[in-house]
């Protein structure tokens, strides 16, 4: 099986190294990103299974950053990390398509699980829509043939 790529944009190296570490362990391939730009630059041209955003960015709220990346790669999972929980944040993070909101310091057995939990959620929407697809053409094809 073909491995799953995740996006960590944060701007905090040290959490991005350990980060990046602690997934590319679980046999992910990890991309990093330092600022809101830069993920937007790197969703125009890569594809990644999963981003893992943080609240607070030097060039923009992760809360719109959001959006932009789902413009880019609606598919892409997006889990928002933040040192800055509050009620609206979280609200918010999951009203602009966040899968998931997981507060610092990380717990790395939390952040592995929801992660392998969110791309397993990805890959049976997935499966379920191409067979949607298939029975569709299916039907399409017996009303042509008749």
């Amino acid at each position: 099986m073909e491995k799953r790529s995740i996006l960590i944009v944060d701007d905090d190296i040290s959490l991005l190294k350990s980060l990046t570490e602690i997934l590319q362990l679980e046999g992910y391939n990890v991309d990093t990103a330092r600022t809101g730009r830069e993920a937007i630059e790197k969703s125009k041209t890569q594809f990644y299974d999963l981003t893992l955003l943080d609240i607070k960015l030097p060039d923009m709220e992760g809360t719109e950053l959001l959006p932009l990346i789902n413009g880019h790669i609606p598919q892409t999972v997006k889990i928002i990390i933040t040192g800055y929980p509050s009620t609206e944040n979280a609200v918010k993070a999951i009203n602009q398509g966040a899968a998931a909101y997981i507060i610092k310091p990380v717990d790395p057995q939390e952040l592995k699980r929801t992660i392998k939990e969110k791309l397993k959620e990805q890959s049976e929407t997935d499966q379920m829509m191409e067979q949607k697809v298939a029975e569709w053409i299916e039907t399409r094809a017996e009303k042509l043939s008749t």
